[in-house]
């Protein structure tokens, strides 16, 4: 094979990847502003669609993802990147296709599931495959060009919302279907093979299942509590099955020989500190994005392509922010940044609050609010999973990362059902202090996370105090024999 075919091939296999990832992000953003149509769509066919059951079609896509990244991941390293990879694809765009011809609310949350389950598949493995298409000395721009597509398609996902939901909101999962079949087709020719890395047992399976289990039965109680009664029975049985098997869920992990996650990666200071920065904040940033969706179209009664339109400043700032504060990040430590983004991100939902009207004013109320938070967020959501991956030993990052993944998915599912909680299953004029409420609760959680940053601060300068302090090893007089 000459060298210009052999370049071409690496450059189309890193085309297909970076397109299977793309696709699997822009997901994450586009059903956000597609929710309001779905609810009316099953309306209109005499299938009531509250807010609450609708609710299912965002968490049960991360419930299943959170659950299955590290599963998933862990298959690729015992049967190869490759074949995992094409099966996620695969799966995600036969489920896309069956949320697209959904009869019911029912089936379309079975089929987020397992669109979830094909993401999970992809995501792990995708970076794996690019770094072994491109040269050794091209991997540093590749594992950029990785990250930098999920901020492209979160600035291209509301306004591709938009654009699609003014056709139907099922050619949001459509557009999914010729994507993943020209990435499959084309994978199958040019995708490089890999190397089996571990012959190991998998990752607790049953600990999958009871994770799964306890976020589920937690997102339920939160949920159905406000129309079922906070001491109803019902309500009270789903929490408490939270609560048993999220307990059940860490007593295995910490006996497991091989646990679905390392929770004692946890007691590291900054990795824990991280870990709960990025919980607290993820809650925060889910409760802001449906939140905006939910008030732009059913108390502005704007359209999903208006909606989608009014919210690309804050998605569109995440990366260049990131970008613009890599060297800062290096310069003063993670910490800042993460305290920093926090606060604004709490000023983005304290402005909501403040200016918040039933008459719609973009450039008073929204605006600001999207340029704050999305200044934010990137500040704060990769600078706190940078913080927690760099301080895990280095034949831990992978375990870590995959860890720090699943606390995200956890955390977008815990936000979304508490937005539920607070406005309620209808959503109308009459909630407008309930979406108040919710803004001042992100407000709050996005605080924590600033104080988060100051522990990183302070961790990292200890660390380092103790590394200067660090006695030097003793230099034998002699040299041994």
């Amino acid at each position: 094979m000459s060298p210009s075919v052999w370049f071409s091939k690496q450059r189309l296999a890193s085309t297909v990847i970076l397109l299977a990832v793309f696709m699997t992000n822009l997901d994450l953003w586009i059903v956000n502003v597609a929710l309001p149509a779905m609810g009316s769509s099953f309306a209109s066919s005499g299938r009531a669609a509250t807010l609450g059951s609708l609710s299912w079609v965002l968490n049960a896509y991360a419930i299943v993802l959170a659950a299955l990244l590290v599963v998933a991941g862990r298959l690729g390293d015992r049967i190869g990147q490759r074949p995992v990879f094409l099966t996620g694809v695969s799966v995600f765009t036969l489920a896309s296709l069956a949320c697209a011809l959904a009869p019911d609310l029912g089936t379309l949350v079975a089929a987020r599931a397992l669109q979830a389950a094909g993401a999970a598949a992809q995501l792990p493995t995708s970076l794996a495959l690019l770094l072994v298409s491109v040269p050794t000395e091209h991997r540093t721009r590749a594992t950029r060009n990785w990250a930098a597509v999920g901020g492209l398609a979160a600035a291209a996902g509301p306004v591709a919302g938009g654009l699609l939901v003014q056709v139907d909101w099922r050619w949001v999962f459509v557009i999914n279907v010729p994507i993943g079949i020209a990435t499959v087709a084309a994978g199958l020719r040019v995708l490089p093979s890999t190397v089996r890395r571990e012959q190991g047992p998998m990752p607790d399976l049953m600990g999958a299942l009871l994770i799964t289990l306890a976020i589920a039965a937690l997102s339920g109680g939160l949920v159905q509590a406000p129309d079922w009664g906070w001491l109803d029975a019902r309500s009270v049985a789903l929490f408490a099955l939270a609560l048993v098997g999220a307990a059940v869920f860490v007593r295995r992990s910490l006996q497991h020989a091989h646990p679905l996650f390392e929770l004692p990666l946890l007691r590291l200071p900054q990795f824990g500190a991280a870990s709960t920065g990025t919980f607290v904040f993820g809650i925060a940033f889910a409760i802001m994005l449906l939140s905006n969706v939910l008030w732009c179209q059913e108390i502005w009664h704007w359209s999903a392509l208006r909606t989608g339109v009014a919210m690309v400043p804050g998605p569109a700032l995440v990366p260049v922010v990131t970008l613009l504060t890599a060297r800062a990040a290096q310069r003063l430590g993670h910490g800042p940044l993460v305290t920093t983004g926090g606060l604004l991100f709490a000023a983005a939902m304290l402005w909501r609050t403040c200016f918040a009207s039933l008459d719609a004013d973009y450039w008073l109320d929204l605006l600001p609010s999207q340029v704050l938070g999305g200044v934010g967020v990137g500040l704060t959501l990769g600078t706190l999973v940078a913080a927690g991956v760099s301080s895990l030993p280095g034949h831990r990052a992978a375990t870590g990362s995959a860890l720090v993944n699943s606390v995200r998915q956890i955390s977008a599912t815990v936000g979304v059902a508490l937005l539920v909680a607070i406005v309620g299953t209808h959503v109308g004029p009459a909630q407008r202090q309930d979406f108040r409420a919710a803004w001042l609760v992100a407000a709050a959680l996005s605080v924590a996370a600033a104080v988060v940053g100051v522990r990183i601060t302070r961790t990292a300068t200890r660390t380092r105090a103790a590394t200067v302090l660090a006695p030097a090893p003793a230099t034998p007089l002699t040299e041994p024999r």
